[in-house]
């Protein structure tokens, strides 16, 4: 045996057993806070995959355009809905961090002074006073958001369905130092040494938290998932009836991109068989970066509203025990997210829509643009206040404006006090909007109207009643 040889073998030896050793010590820290043993597996399930040198990239090469998908538009109007035997899943599990809040961004008042938890909560009670159905309105919550959305939740006491829980919680897993695997460690605040899974934890969470087989044994077969913060996707009887009659055990409801959604996860085929898979950028080598923004190319975007067959789900969970396999996505980050000098980690994550590439028979339905209405930014919340939507008694958002108006806030407006407090008096009057373009530190009187394509550039206030008039496109 060569000198180098014997070198070689000596590094691999250390290096496996550094990779164990990352794997245990990850192990034994879910188990110490009480993690269930599916999702330590799930978990292991992936960190094998990481070392083993998959990045979880999805190249150009491997997969083909969406040409084109049933349109919910064209769904025909149904009687006999499987309404009874359907629950909806609200992802709850953020903080909205981003817009400076420090408590569940379900609880950010959005419209007519509601909150997203409100708004969500009196769709379903409206829907059931309709129908008659006993619809559940279940929450994945995370530890952050569950007491005070289950404490805003008890203003609804009508909601509550027997047998069914109001929420179910996520998991968590340890972030991984990047130079060795090995779960990062943060004295200084201990909660940052986990990350979440991504919401493709959906899956796992749904049956170790026992949820899954709590509605699966109350009679529900459907699932209707969507985020907190998309007020636009609202439990639509046609999609639910076309859902139940097409067989499959799972649909993802796409919308057209835009030039806003180039960075937004994307539908395709995979080259080999044609099955749908989703792409997210992060899923993106860079070199192929400038397909996956082309929206002419790669047509139809994820909403992350998502339906459900729970017992087709229940039985893949089974058959995978409790391991899904959904493609991994790799985050790399700080274990401090505001310290860019703190330790380099990586994140396992995974995506909930990613599900359509691992069931057989899933599928994907092209919705309108008016069921993705998410709000990401204060300048998605500045549209939803203002008159550009209503909100009808059945608790729907409905865009009044057409089109939209387009809103570029600036970064003194980036954060919800900041913003609150540069319009005092509410939103401005944005229905004959086009575009409003702020670059400047601007504080808005009450009764403020915006008609056409306005940029505010200078410092100052705007008196109660002012108008502001741009120029219309032709």
């Amino acid at each position: 045996m060569g000198y180098a040889t014997a070198s070689r073998r000596s590094i691999e030896a250390k290096v496996a057993a550094m990779s164990a050793e990352g794997l245990h010590a990850c192990e034994e820290k879910m188990r110490a806070d009480g993690v269930h043993e599916v999702a330590i597996e799930t978990f292991a399930h992936y960190y094998r995959a990481l070392e083993a040198g998959e990045s979880g990239l999805l190249g150009e090469e491997e997969i083909e355009p969406v040409a084109a998908l049933e349109d919910a538009d064209d769904l025909p109007e149904v009687v006999g809905v499987p309404l009874d035997r359907t629950v909806v899943i609200s992802l709850n599990g953020g903080l909205g961090t981003s817009m400076g809040m420090t408590g569940p961004k379900s609880l950010l008042e959005v419209k007519d002074g509601l909150s997203f938890l409100d708004i969500s909560a009196r769709q379903v009670l409206a829907l059931r006073e309709r129908s008659g159905a006993r619809i559940p309105l279940v929450l994945m919550n995370s530890f952050a958001t569950r007491e005070a959305s289950l404490e805003a939740l008890s203003a609804y006491p009508d909601l509550a369905v027997d047998g069914i829980p109001a929420d179910f919680v996520q998991n968590k897993v340890p972030k991984l130092r990047a130079e060795d695997l090995l779960p990062a460690e943060w004295p200084a605040d201990p909660g940052l040494e986990w990350a979440p899974p991504g919401h493709g934890d959906l899956y796992t969470a749904l049956q170790t938290s026992g949820m899954l087989s709590a509605l699966i044994d109350g009679g529900y077969r459907y699932a209707f998932v969507s985020n907190v913060d998309n007020l636009g996707a609202v439990l639509d009887e046609r999609i639910l009836a076309w859902f139940a009659g097409s067989g499959a055990p799972f649909a993802m409801e796409a919308a057209d991109r835009t030039a806003a959604d180039r960075k937004g996860g994307h539908l395709a085929r995979r080259a080999g068989d044609g099955g749908l898979v989703l792409r997210e950028v992060a899923q993106t080598p860079e070199a192929d970066l400038g397909a996956f923004q082309d929206v002419s190319r790669h047509r139809f975007f994820n909403t992350n509203t998502l339906w459900l067959d729970l017992e087709q789900l229940a039985a893949a969970l089974a058959e995978r025990d409790g391991v899904l396999g959904l493609p991994m996505i790799v985050n790399r980050k700080t274990v401090d997210p505001s310290e860019r000098s703190s330790t380099p980690v990586l994140q396992l994550e995974t995506a909930m829509g990613a599900a359509i590439g691992v069931f057989d028979g899933a599928t994907a339905l092209r919705v309108p643009r008016t069921r993705f209405a998410p709000v990401k930014a204060t300048s998605d919340l500045l549209v939803l206040r203002s008159d550009a939507y209503s909100l009808s008694e059945d608790a729907r958002l409905v865009p009044v404006a057409d089109p939209l108006p387009l809103v570029s806030l600036s970064d003194d407006y980036k954060l919800v006090g900041d913003f609150e407090a540069r319009f005092p008096s509410g939103a401005p009057s944005l229905v004959e909007c086009e575009r409003l373009t702020i670059e400047a530190d601007v504080t808005f009187g009450a009764d403020v109207v915006v008609v056409g394509d306005v940029l505010l550039d200078e410092d100052g206030e705007l008196e109660d009643g002012a108008q502001l008039t741009g120029w219309l496109e032709d």
